[in-house]
């Protein structure tokens, strides 16, 4: 039987120690209490024999073997570079990854490298684009501040928030992203009722977002930029732009970044990572961060590790430099592209006469987002994510993790199905069990 998960309650709304609390942990531990994560990732070990199509992890036939194993031996054929690699680097990251991001931004911008207007030491590398999320969290948040998200939204972003004892703030979204009225109504309503000082960030994933896939269109993140702007009056409300998937694109093509629309580069931080466009086991990231939030963000980092690893980082600048990190890229869109139209096709096949059942077919990234009639609770510990895992061998994402607020106002109707993991036919087999359990319960 799967185990129940207690821990989804207000999402930081609540920033007291909980009742019966012995005191020796801190309110952040309580605060982070029963992460979503790790019991996801227990189910997934205790249920071994179900189909993921809940796992946002990358395809392992797409991991880059030769590539890697190129790289790594011409970096370590160069001694100098090879014992730089094997020491200790500093907190900003290694100096010759970040004057290549600069160049790789520059292309993903169509711009040249001086038209960005940043210089590289406003570039910092982290472990994975989720440390720079982390670390940015805790330079800007204190309890009770206020940061407003997409909804629905990355779900573990929402317990980052949640572990400073932080509020999310939901946004309405649609199939075009984030509504820049639903963000303009809300502020102003903060603004009315004097919560606007506590509002610090907006958080976005602009391309391919995780959990549905979508992407904010170009228009909205002009005006993204404007209307924060507009209303940073007393303070700077800073906008993070989550671009994880932002390599991923199959049928539409690349949107210029959040990132590009501030002029003054003093509102966005833009983060990105390697994670799923070449490999996750090198967990590198990096951040493009306004000129005021280098040093906070750098003294913070420097306290958890001194810098992220500079072997990984070593690794990756020579997989640029010779050319092997590209060719890969392109080889990973294509292979995507059609896992996600084999799910695409077994969801028509097996729910396309199911009324009241919709779902989104991405443009890019790695998820599909299926909405069922509001009768059902596919929500987490419900009676259809029960029925999938424990009697379908199964595993979605509930949907309703990924909404902000309290449990009564988060719809429990949707989930997320990803094709990142699974072969082409077990991700067929996957939806043909998930729908004998949607149908069971309608």
């Amino acid at each position: 039987m799967l185990a129940r998960f207690s821990g989804v309650t207000d999402r930081g709304l609540d920033t007291t120690v909980p009742p019966g609390s012995d005191g020796r942990w801190s309110r952040r531990r309580q605060w982070a209490a029963d992460g979503v994560v790790g019991f996801m990732m227990k189910q997934a070990v205790d249920h071994p024999e179900c189909i993921s199509l809940a796992a946002g992890l990358v395809d392992p036939q797409t991991l880059p073997l030769e590539a890697t194993r190129e790289a790594t031996q011409r970096m370590l054929a160069d001694e100098s570079r090879a014992r730089a690699a094997l020491q200790y680097g500093t907190t900003e990251g290694a100096q010759r990854l970040r004057d290549l991001l600069l160049e790789y931004l520059a292309g993903l911008e169509g711009v040249s490298t001086d038209q960005l207007g940043i210089t590289p030491d406003q570039l910092v590398l982290t472990t994975g684009s989720q440390q720079l999320l982390s670390i940015l969290c805790e330079t800007l948040l204190d309890p009770d501040d206020i940061c407003l998200v997409a909804d629905p939204t990355y779900y573990v972003f929402l317990g980052v928030v949640a572990g400073l004892g932080a509020r999310a703030v939901p946004i309405e979204s649609d199939e075009g992203g984030m509504k820049i009225e639903s963000l303009e109504e809300t502020l102003q309503a903060l603004r009315d009722c004097g919560d606007l000082p506590r509002v610090k960030l907006v958080y976005v994933v602009s391309d391919h977002d995780n959990p549905r896939s979508v992407s904010l269109e170009t228009p909205r993140r002009e005006q993204l930029v404007e209307v924060v702007s507009r209303y940073s009056t007393k303070q700077q409300i800073f906008i993070l732009e989550d671009a994880a998937y932002r390599e991923l694109y199959y049928d539409a093509s690349p949107r210029p970044s959040v990132w590009s629309f501030d002029d003054r580069r003093q509102s966005v931080v833009l983060a990105q990572t390697f994670s799923k466009c070449f490999s996750p086991g090198l967990r590198v990231g990096f951040g493009v961060l306004p000129r005021e939030l280098v040093g906070p963000v750098t003294d913070l980092k420097g306290n958890e590790d001194f810098g992220s690893a500079s072997f990984n980082q070593y690794l990756l600048a020579t997989a640029i430099e010779e050319g092997l990190f590209h060719p890969h890229v392109q080889r990973l869109r294509a292979t995507y592209a059609a896992k996600r139209d084999r799910l695409a096709a077994a969801v028509t096949k097996y729910l396309g006469d199911v009324e009241g059942v919709e779902w989104l077919v991405p443009a890019g990234g790695l998820y599909i987002w299926m909405t069922l009639p509001e009768g059902v609770d596919a929500g987490w510990g419900g009676t259809l994510f029960e029925r999938a895992v424990d009697q379908e061998q199964v595993m979605y994402v509930p949907g309703d993790l990924c909404h902000a607020g309290s449990d009564d106002v988060r719809p429990r109707n949707g989930l997320r199905l990803s094709f990142g993991v699974e072969t082409p036919d077990r991700l067929e087999l996957g939806v043909e069990r998930l729908a004998r359990a949607i149908r069971a319960e309608l």
